[in-house]
């Protein structure tokens, strides 16, 4: 067995209202793509609202690379052409008309070229996204290597051991076609102790890597960095277990299957669950009748990287899951700093509960409280005992917020993502949105290398 690789910084957020085993099928009637899922699309639409579409028709392009299709993941009507300002594209919404009819599509030659030819044709190689910056893969460029994570170490993050145990034979197929995409470079990342599936364990055509330790050690920019780390003009695919069940089924019926199942998860749902449904589902059908009273933050993905969404928006391209924690608008309670605090989460040993040993911890419920506002940074050295790169974090959030691209190149910016500074924004006591601030200096450097 390949040596356990250890990820010593890090911070696991123990949460209460993780999802159940227990299924539920759901039919919803409205669901949506939304160009805003995908850093710097800039699309071209390719439908009009009161067409008919089927699984797999082309709703919108890169205006850039036209052969990059976004296409429909449910048959029906598109029902709305949804703007926002300076009339930018933020979703085309189906109504679907429940028969699940695709396109035709013929799967030829499995070699490298036909293999993205057919994913360019359906609609799946969107799936694949490429390091730095976290664009969808450009099918010309040559990564020198693909990632798949086979495991989510995120709080409350779905169980892929589930999710692969529903799916074994198309997750199979998916990795035997990435691996001729990548001619052989495909490496698979499972947890030491969270990856009990053997159909993960035992997965074939595939590069095995074995991790252990706390969040961020189930994400990918972590795997990337003590495996094959990114320098500037390197390029990494990577791309995530539901992402490959959906190419893997493609490729072993012929069939084109958005197929999902999303997690519903935290303190704010009755009762935590899987749901099964197909991508791009409403947020309103996925939490009928499973809200608690009061008021809710409903979260696309997970609460350290999702995005706030209402019951009118629809769940974003590559989240696995859908999280509901109290807002955090209520009263708080006088002087709760210096009442004890067994119940009370704290990284910087405020309260007692800092020393409860991790394998005794409880479930926290924690809510979307800053409890406090912003301010000045100030050197704490906190950011290193939950960052696990071989970066300085804070030297690289400093350069990224006064734009000087050479400082943020010679720091390390083509090796991180917004993501993999979240549990630095989570601990941070400035109060700062670090994942934004990140994502502006990528976005700078981007604009800048493509010219």
């Amino acid at each position: 067995m390949a040596q356990v690789i250890k990820i010593k910084q890090g911070l696991d957020i123990k949460l209460k209202g993780k999802a159940g085993r227990a299924v539920n099928c759901i039919e919803p009637e409205f669901f949506a793509l939304q160009p805003t899922d995908f850093v710097g699309l800039t699309p071209r639409l390719l439908v009009k609202e009161g067409d008919n579409v089927k699984i797999g028709t082309p709703l919108f392009c890169d205006k850039h690379d036209e052969c990059i299709r976004f296409t429909a993941p449910i048959s029906g009507t598109v029902s709305e052409i949804r703007r926002g300002p300076k009339r930018l594209l933020q979703a085309v919404v189906i109504q679907s008309d429940k028969q699940l009819e695709t396109e035709d599509f013929k799967v030829g030659e499995l070699s490298k070229e036909g293999i993205t030819q057919n994913l360019l044709e359906s609609g799946l190689w969107p799936t694949i996204r490429q390091r730095p910056y976290s664009i969808v893969a450009r099918p010309d460029d040559s990564p020198k290597a693909f990632f798949v994570s086979a495991f989510d170490s995120s709080p409350l993050a779905p169980d892929m051991d589930f999710l692969a145990e529903h799916f074994p034979d198309s997750l199979q197929k998916g990795l035997d076609i990435l691996n001729i995409l990548c001619n052989g470079k495909l490496h698979f990342c499972v947890h030491a102790e969270k990856t009990k599936s053997e159909v993960l364990l035992k997965a074939k055509n595939i590069i095995l890597h074995t991790f252990s330790g706390p969040h961020p050690s189930g994400n990918v920019g972590t795997q990337i960095n003590k495996i094959c780390p990114i320098n500037k003009g390197d390029i990494v695919w990577h791309c995530g277990l539901p992402e490959v069940i959906n190419i893997g089924h493609f490729f072993l019926t012929g069939r084109l299957d958005f197929s999902r199942l999303y997690a519903t998860a935290g303190t704010g749902m009755l009762h935590p669950h899987y749901c099964k449904t197909q991508l791009g589902a409403s947020i309103a059908a996925l939490v009928e009748g499973n809200l608690k009273d009061g008021h809710q933050r409903l979260i696309s993905g997970n609460v350290l990287t999702g995005q706030a969404v209402s019951q009118n928006d629809f769940i974003g391209f590559y989240h696995n899951m859908l999280t509901a924690i109290p807002e955090g608008d209520q009263r708080q309670e006088l002087l709760g700093w210096i009442w004890p605090g067994f119940k009370k989460f704290s990284m910087s040993r405020t309260f007692p509960s800092a020393f409860i040993p991790n394998a005794l911890q409880p479930d926290y419920e924690l809510d979307t409280n800053l409890h406090g506002e912003e301010r000045a940074y100030v050197m704490t050295g906190e950011f290193e005992k939950v960052f696990p790169f071989n970066i300085y974090p804070l030297q690289l959030i400093k350069a990224c917020l006064i734009g000087d691209l050479d400082l943020m190149e010679n720091l390390g910016i083509y090796e991180v993502e917004p993501e993999d500074f979240a549990l630095c924004e989570f601990i941070d006591t400035s109060k700062t949105d670090i994942q934004q601030i990140i994502h502006k200096g990528l976005e700078l450097v981007r604009k800048e290398n493509e010219g």
